[in-house]
């Protein structure tokens, strides 16, 4: 029987809303006043992208973009350009995943690095034509590099202890997705 009930989507719904605050908190607090030589991975776009190939009802395109416009506001970076980019490659993730079809993780992972990069560098690329001041590229790669690192934890910690799985035939049908 497929568990797909509206009230199991609303809950994951902000249960991604909640994670996602519970890292900005955390990120937020000043628990460091030295600057760092490194950049730790940005654990809400893995979570995000995980989620979107999963299960891509559970993160609708509106709940992304306020997330990261939202974040974008508190980590002083540029309004909407990265919800922007983030919800263009969630969006890209969520047509390449096909529920009847088992990709292997090896695949999934790749596909969520490639993503992953495209972001960085589009970030970047666009933050450089507009003459806004950025991070040097050496750290911009380093968090690039600890963020695709970070996916296989978030899909580890997402199907694990939140019951983040990929979409049976059955759901995929009670969703209506296409074969």
């Amino acid at each position: 029987m497929a568990d797909v009930t509206p009230a199991k989507v609303h809950l994951m719904r902000c249960s991604f809303a909640g994670l996602a605050l519970a890292v900005v908190f955390f990120r937020l607090l000043p628990l460091e006043t030295n600057p760092r030589s490194w950049a730790p991975p940005d654990l809400i776009l893995v979570l995000a992208l995980a989620w979107s190939v999963r299960r891509p009802d559970y993160v609708p395109a509106l709940l992304l973009a306020g997330t990261f416009v939202i974040m974008d506001f508190l980590f002083h970076r540029p309004p909407g350009l990265m919800a922007l980019l983030v919800l263009i490659g969630c969006e890209f993730l969520k047509t390449r995943a096909q529920p009847h079809r088992e990709a292997t993780f090896l695949a999934e992972w790749l596909a969520a690095a490639v993503v992953i990069a495209a972001i960085v560098l589009a970030n970047r690329f666009v933050l450089f034509v507009l003459a806004v001041e950025q991070a040097p590229f050496g750290l911009s790669i380093i968090e690039m590099l600890a963020t695709v690192m970070a996916y296989p934890l978030a899909a580890l910690f997402s199907q694990n202890l939140l019951g983040v799985r990929k979409l049976s035939p059955a759901e995929a049908d009670a969703l209506g997705a296409r074969a």
